[in-house]
Order: structure tokens, then C-alpha cells, then sequence
């Protein structure tokens, strides 16, 4: 705690801050990652009072969030619980309440993430918020209303606008009041200095490099088979509990790994269950409330898209809240996820495990889910039931009158029905209040055992009558499995390591033992020549070389210790168990010698060079399986450029990874940028699609590895860093302050839609990459695909502009329209006289920017945006 009188300021976890200034009334809470009010909590910062009489909650009364969207991969500002816990656990907006009065929770931030936040506040609370949008999810109009009178009941009525009960401020450079004489200015990207009365102190919620935030609760490690039909309990609590993981299952099937929910810690959980992200095949999602959705980042750092099943009601929500909480186009979230819509109601079978979704009533769009498969006496079957809402509750929202908010006593009765399906296990929500489940309404189910979550206190004797709690990574095994499901994936790794080769030779190889580790156990020391090779089968380990500061963390499939083991050389690096790891142990003499009689040593050699660098590497320490880093060296090139070179595009079919030399980043004339050995250029073009915003010049000697990118793009934790620092960057240099780009975002061009917004800055980010290409030295043809992707992203968005208007069915729309035709067809008209020379320059495609796009902005979109936003648009 900082000595101050006036301004007291605590550390409560990794990122995450406290300053109070008790003679100004301000609490902030300054960063919000997932769990922050857990952390409070357990500090004593959020504690049990009561007011006048009434029992409620203290805590903070603003929070201040981070200038990054993202830490480290990690969501950084996820503001949904601490402002919950003020308006209700503190009572700043329920009627009557002494402690409501008038005074609204405050975001204080950026210009950027405070819109940012109340875009993703408001899709926390609602979902899907009009019956138009429910219809485009795939919804009939007839049963879309249903959902919709349901879901203003929840709303108690309407739909209301973030801002209707939070507050904001936006911090720049220059101080400003927060309240009551408290002001806070922009020391840098992510620090804060706050000053009252004549003292000031600071604020940094920066992360260290490879630095995560950290859990709010202990888990101790856990060993687990691969089984045929389990479930594994990975989480128990709810949003609020400050000693277990909110609610959620994994399911293990034939092997695989589903996940029920991604809830927050989602790495940590997984690293405890001895379980990397590389193992889990999906993930079924109940829907987007953040106990259950902000571990979600977690799945992107993967080595391939895991598939994402969802009703497609709740895909749509969460892709509204993704896109909400990091300013991105909706169809962002299918860079990442390979997605599969599952109908309400009706079974699908994936490969043998049958899956059916369920509708829910909840305030966002929400389903609990039923598993079965095939068994002797005809299935085995799971239920998880999150998050329901209590019998009592819903039947008080029985409204016959179809225009007023409620629900039908037939759809209460099909609702009720559901709840009480019975299954050989059944876990459920009974959080009870509004919006969540109680045990008592299945105290008649016929299921053969019942697991009662999403809580945060003990079991109640009432309770225990019904159904069970259960431990952190206790396993129900519904069918047991008979398969060694280890050696069927030890086989699949070394055929794609070893792929030429044979049969037998795999066989033997396999004809070792499979050994259990302990976490923190060390396989192989740096200087220690192997005495046995390690192929990972489950878990992680973790390959370190402090002196180079190489930390990386090895997936499943990768040998330890086989190139030292090759040459029988010391290794270079020491290899440590992150969990429970399960490993064949291949000795290394057997290895050498098959090794040896095939021919490989050379290729081994090479591919495991080249993969030791890779792995040094930012964009390749993390999440890449061997085999997916074995195609990329065998897909490498290398390339020269010289001192002074300016690189131009013609190789924007392959992401630059420097190995040597310095290269300059430029725009307008000046430098924006240095990168250095292990930085990497080029992935606008070859890996987004758009043309770059700047000049790159080799300020000495560089030697670079090429990599194509078909390789790379579609590998999501590789996308994820590329799409971090690229958005980094260009939000930098169009930042009015930059001064860089000919055409910075500026708010007089903002609609009030946050995805045409987005649009409208993509459109503005092409022009000024444009202009910059003017004035490079370019190979034949690089303009003219520049202006085809203008064209291209142009007629996107003109699409999605006019099905918007469409679906709210604005008057205008065949005006917009007609007026769209004509700005694509004036576009195209100059895109193909680019022959012209003097059309090729700055100030002519300037002045035609001006009148075709801006005008367009501030004049015609404008008129479409008040009549949205009046219909609950944003």
C-alpha cells in the first residue's frame, strides 16, 4: 500500500489495482480481466454490509479499464461482473434501495474501449436484442415474438441503452476530473496517474511479456485417463465464487475432448486437468454470460480451429459480444473457430456421441444440452442444465395476452418438461434468484444421479435430498473404455513424424512403455545428454533456456530429446513438465538406429533445427503441433535483401520472418518502426488481405525466412498474434494524434453502429494504405490489386449497410441503394483509369476520397443511423 493521506492504493492481482479516495466517495477498481470481483473479494475489497438496515454489498464504484483490448492473448477488460455487482450486490439500481441514489457505476477509459465496453455490457445483458435480429439467427417471425415477449419480461419491460445507468469518462494525455475533485490523465499505453488534493500516484495494469492474469483460486493437479463416455467436473461455482471455477463439464468421448463452456481460467483449469488445448477436439456453448464465455481467448491459442457447437441463437450472440468487446467485424470469430449450428430440439449425431440442444429462458439466448450414445442396454446419456431459471419464477411470468412481455403456459409446460428429461447424470444450475435454476423443481426427477452447481456457498440439508456437489476433476464414468486411446494417438504421432517411414517400424517403436510425470518433473536437463527420448501424448511441457530467454510451452506429439539423443550430444535446453504428462518412452539407442537404417538423420536433423528456432520465436513458441511446425520448414524459403533495399510486395504470398539484419517500417516519410531479428513483415497483404499502410527499407543486410501463408493463416493461436499486433498498429497510426495516416478515424465520421463503423475505419485504412503506395517504388500491378480490394471490402459493406436497413425496414432504403450503385460504379471508373499518371497520385485520389466516401459518411449514412439507433441498433 503506497503511503499516501489522501489517495490509498492497493495491489490486488496481476494487472488488477485498487485506488480509493474515500474524501472524494471514488472506489476504482483499475483493471477488470476475468474474475476481478473474485479478487476484490478475496482481499476484502468487496465485503458484506448493510445500509440503513439493508443488508448489501461494498465495494468499488467505478472501474478503470486498460488501453488494450487484449494482454497477452487475454481478454483485458471484461467490466460485466463488477458492474453487476454494483447495481445489484450494491444495490446503485434497484428501487428503494438506500444506497441508489441517483449516482450511476462509472467506466473510465479511452474513447475506444469505454464504447467498446457499453457495446459489450449491452449484448451481456440482452443478447439478441429485436425480434429482427432473432429472425436472421434462422428464427420463424411467429416464434421470434415469443422469444421476444420473454425476453423484455426478463428486461422488466424494455430494452435499455448501456448508458441508461453507467456513467463515463474518457482519459487522454491531458488530466481530467473523474469526480469530486479527482482527476486521472495518460501517462502511457496502459498507465495512469490519479491526483486529489495535491497528491498524485500511479497506475500501470501492464502485463509482463509471456505474463498472464492469474486465477482467484487455487486447483491442485489432476491425472486423468482418456476414457470411452466421461464427464469430467471442471468447474462447480458460480460468477461470484471466490474458491472454484464457475460452472462447467468436459466431456471425454472415444478419446476426444469436448469442452461444455469456456469459462474464465479456462488455461489454468486445463493445465490442473492435465489437458493442452491442442487435445480438445469442441466446445458446446450454453451461452454468453462471461462465466461461462471469457475463457474463450483460450481456444485461439490452439494449432488448429476447434470446432464450436451452438445453437445458432447463441452462435449469434456470442459473435455480437466477441465483435462488441474487441471492435471487431462479426465473421471475425470464424477466423478461429470452425463453427457447426446444432437445431434446437433435434439430435445430432457427431461420430457416434449425439447431441441436442435445448431452449432455456434466460435474459440472453441461452440452451442446456443432452448427450447419448449407443450402448449394450441402449444409451448412456449427460445432461448439463446451464443456466436455467426456476419453475416458480417462470410460471410468474405466465402472460396469455400475446402483447405484453411473458410466456405461454404451453411453452412452460414443453419448458418444464425438458428440465425433468431423465438421464444417467444430470447436472444442474441452482443459483436460484430471477435468472437461475433451484433444486427443489427436480426433487421428482427420475435421472439416475444429480449434480447441483453454479453456486457459491455449501449444499443445504433440503438440497442434499436431491442431488450431490462434486470435487474439482472428479470424473463420472459413463461407459468405461476398453481401447488404449494413448497408443492409438502415440501411433498417429509418429507416423506424421517419421512419415517415410514403415509400418513395422512405427510398430516397434509403439512396443515401449507409456510413463506417468508428475508436474514440475524436469525430462531433460540443458547440458544432460538423454538417456531416453519422450513422445508427449497428453499434457504439456514446457522447453526453457534462461541465458537466451527462451520460454516456449510444447504441445502434444513432440519428442524431447531427440536431436541431442540423434547425435548423442548434451541437450541445449531443459524440458519440464507444465501438468501431468503421459509420454511414450522410446529409448534411444532403438530410436538412433531406426533413424539411422531409413536415411533420416539429415531431415531429422534439419526439421528439428529449423523448429528450435521456430519455437524462439514470438509468433511459434506457443500451441503449434510438431507436425504443423514440420510443414512449415519443409514450405520454407529464404530471401536477401540488401542495406538500404526497399522491399517492395511482389512476394506478398509469404509472411517475412527476419533470421538477421534490421528493417525500418515508414510512412509519410518517417519512421514508425524498427524490427529486428525474430519480427516478422508482410502479413497485411499475404495473410488479410490489405494493402499495407507503410514502406519497409533494409537498414542493413537482412536475411529472411519466407513462409507461404496458406500455411499459417488458418493456424488460430499464429492468426491471433498477427491480428493483435496488426490492429495494434494500425489503430496507432490512424489515431487522430498520430499524424500518420492520410486519414485518421476521427469522430464526426462515426454512424452510432459499431459494425458499420468498423467498416467505414477498414475503408479508411485501405485509402491511406493507397496513398502510401503512391509514393513507394512498386512492381507492375501492386496499385491496381490495392484498389480491387478497396472495391471488394466497398461492396461488402454497401451489402451489409443495406440488409441492416433492410431488416428494420428503413423507408430510405431504395434511395441508399440506388446511391450505392453509383459510388461502386464511380469507383470502378477510377480504379480502371489508373493508367492515367496523373491519377496516380496523392492529391487527385484525395480530393476524390473526399467527395465519393467521406461526404457519403457524414451526410447519407447518417440519416439511416438515428432511425436504427431508435430501434435498439447500435
Amino acid at each position: 500500500m503506497a503511503n499516501q493521506e489522501k489517495i490509498k492504493k492497493i495491489s490486488v492481482a496481476k494487472g488488477i489495482w485498487w485506488v480509493e479516495i474515500a474524501d472524494a466517495d471514488l472506489r476504482v477498481l483499475c483493471g477488470c480481466p476475468m474474475d476481478s470481483v473474485k479478487h476484490l473479494t478475496k482481499r476484502g475489497l468487496i465485503f458484506q454490509t448493510e445500509k440503513a438496515g439493508v443488508p448489501c454489498e461494498g465495494g468499488p464504484n467505478a472501474v478503470l479499464l486498460a488501453d488494450t483490448m487484449l494482454q497477452n492473448g487475454d481478454f483485458a477488460n471484461l467490466s460485466e461482473f463488477p458492474v453487476l455487482q454494483m447495481l445489484y450486490k450494491q444495490g446503485l439500481i434497484l428501487p428503494k434501495h438506500p444506497n441508489n441514489t441517483g449516482q450511476k457505476p462509472l467506466l473510465i477509459g479511452s474513447s475506444e474501449q469505454v464504447k467498446a465496453q457499453l457495446q459489450y455490457i449491452y449484448r451481456g445483458n440482452y443478447g439478441l436484442i429485436s425480434e429482427e435480429e432473432i429472425i436472421e439467427a434462422g428464427i420463424a417471425p411467429k416464434q421470434a415474438r415469443q422469444m421476444m415477449r420473454l425476453k423484455l419480461r426478463f428486461a422488466f419491460g424494455s430494452i435499455r441503452q448501456s448508458g441508461d445507468f453507467l456513467e463515463s469518462c474518457v482519459v487522454a494525455e491531458q488530466a481530467v476530473e473523474i469526480r469530486n475533485g479527482v482527476m486521472i490523465r495518460r501517462l502511457a499505453r496502459n498507465c495512469f496517474e490519479f491526483s486529489y488534493a495535491g497528491e498524485s500516484l500511479n497506475v500501470d495494469l501492464n502485463l509482463a511479456e509471456g505474463e498472464h492474469y492469474e486465477s482467484a483460486y487455487p486447483l491442485g493437479f489432476q491425472c486423468l485417463s482418456r476414457e470411452y463416455f466421461s464427464i469430467i467436473h471442471a468447474g462447480e461455482g458460480d460468477g461470484w465464487d471466490v474458491n472454484r471455477p464457475s460452472m462447467s463439464s468436459i466431456l471425454m468421448f472415444q478419446g476426444k475432448i469436448y469442452l461444455i463452456d469456456a469459462g474464465p481460467n479456462l488455461f489454468y483449469n486445463l493445465s490442473a486437468l492435465g489437458i493442452d488445448v491442442n487435445e480438445i477436439e469442441g466446445v458446446f456453448q450454453t451461452h454468453a454470460h462471461d462465466d461461462h464465455f471469457a475463457g474463450i481467448t483460450t481456444l485461439m491459442r490452439a494449432g488448429q480451429k476447434i470446432k464450436f457447437y451452438a445453437a445458432p441463437l447463441v452462435r449469434a450472440t456470442v459473435s455480437k459480444k466477441m465483435a462488441a468487446l474487441l471492435a471487431v467485424e462479426e465473421e471475425w470469430f470464424e477466423e478461429f473457430f470452425e463453427v457447426h449450428d446444432l437445431r434446437e430440439g433435434e439430435w445430432s449425431d457427431l461420430d457416434g456421441l449425439e447431441v441436442m440442444p435445448l431452449f432455456s429462458p434466460h435474459p440472453v439466448e441461452s440452451t442446456v444440452f443432452l448427450f447419448r450414445t449407443l450402448w449394450d442396454d441402449g444409451y448412456r446419456s449427460y445432461a448439463h442444465f446451464a443456466d436455467l431459471v426456476s419453475l416458480d419464477v417462470l410460471q410468474g411470468m405466465i402472460e396469455e395476452d400475446e402483447s405484453k412481455p411473458g410466456i405461454s403456459k404451453e411453452e412452460f409446460a414443453r419448458i418444464k418438461e425438458n428440465y425433468l428429461t431423465p438421464v444417467n447424470l444430470k447436472k444442474l444450475d441452482i443459483g436460484g434468484g430471477m435468472i437461475h435454476g433451484m433444486a427443489k423443481d427436480f426433487r421428482e426427477d427420475r435421472s439416475d444421479r444429480i449434480l447441483l452447481s453454479h453456486l457459491s456457498r455449501p449444499l443445504t440439508p433440503a438440497e442434499k435430498e436431491i442431488g450431490s456437489s462434486a470435487p474439482h476433476g472428479m470424473v463420472d464414468n459413463l461407459i468405461i473404455g476398453q481401447s488404449d486411446f494413448a497408443r492409438r494417438s502415440a501411433f498417429s504421432f509418429l507416423q506424421s513424424a517419421l512419415p517415410s517411414i514403415p509400418l513395422h517400424t512405427i510398430r516397434t517403436l509403439l512396443n515401449n512403455p507409456v510413463v506417468d510425470f508428475n508436474p514440475g518433473i524436469i525430462l531433460l536437463k540443458e547440458g544432460e545428454t538423454p538417456q531416453s527420448i519422450y513422445l508427449v501424448l497428453t499434457g504439456a511441457v514446457e522447453k526453457i533456456r534462461t541465458s537466451d530467454n527462451i520460454f516456449s510451452r510444447l504441445t502434444i506429439g513432440t519428442l524431447v530429446g531427440e536431436l541431442p539423443a540423434l547425435h548423442n550430444v548434451a541437450a541445449r535446453f531443459t524440458y519440464s513438465t507444465a501438468c501431468f504428462v503421459r509420454a511414450l518412452r522410446i529409448p534411444v539407442a532403438l530410436y538412433r538406429e531406426l533413424v539411422r537404417r531409413h536415411g533420416l538423420g539429415d531431415v531429422v536433423q534439419h526439421t528439428r533445427e529449423e523448429r528450435d528456432y521456430l519455437e524462439s520465436t514470438y509468433l511459434f513458441n506457443e500451441g503449434l503441433t510438431p507436425h504443423l511446425l514440420v510443414q512449415i520448414v519443409m514450405a520454407m524459403r529464404s530471401r536477401h535483401f540488401n542495406a538500404g533495399e526497399t522491399i517492395t510486395y511482389e512476394d506478398h504470398t509469404y509472411l517475412n520472418l527476419i533470421r538477421s539484419g534490421r528493417v525500418i517500417r515508414m510512412t509519410g516519410g518517417r519512421e514508425f518502426e524498427k524490427l529486428e531479428a525474430g519480427s516478422y513483415f508482410g502479413e497485411e497483404w499475404s495473410i488479410f488481405n490489405t494493402p499495407p499502410m507503410f514502406r519497409l527499407i533494409a537498414k542493413e543486410a537482412v536475411e529472411c525466412s519466407q513462409i507461404p501463408a496458406r500455411l499459417v493463416m488458418n493456424i488460430p493461436i499464429v492468426r491471433w498474434k498477427l491480428r493483435d499486433m496488426y490492429t495494434r498498429r494500425i489503430l496507432q497510426a490512424l489515431h487522430p494524434t498520430a499524424g500518420i495516416g492520410s486519414y485518421c478515424w476521427q469522430e464526426k465520421y462515426e454512424v452510432g453502429l459499431l459494425q458499420m463503423d468498423l467498416q467505414h475505419r477498414k475503408m479508411l485504412e485501405i485509402v491511406s494504405s493507397i496513398i502510401e503506395l503512391f509514393h513507394c517504388q512498386l512492381v507492375e500491378g501492386i496499385i491496381e490489386r490495392a484498389f480491387e480490394t478497396l472495391f471488394e471490402v466497398t461492396g461488402r459493406h454497401f451489402q451489409a449497410e443495406e440488409r441492416l436497413m433492410e431488416r428494420y425496414g428503413y423507408a430510405g432504403l431504395a434511395e441508399h441503394r440506388r446511391h450505392h450503385q453509383l459510388l461502386l460504379l464511380q469507383l470502378d471508373e477510377y480504379r480502371f483509369s489508373l493508367h492515367q499518371t496523373e491519377l496516380r497520385a496523392e492529391e487527385p485520389f484525395k480530393a476524390f476520397i473526399d467527395t465519393w466516401l467521406i461526404q457519403h459518411i457524414e451526410e447519407d449514412d447518417s440519416r439511416y443511423s438515428a432511425f436504427l439507433n431508435e430501434r435498439g441498433a447500435y
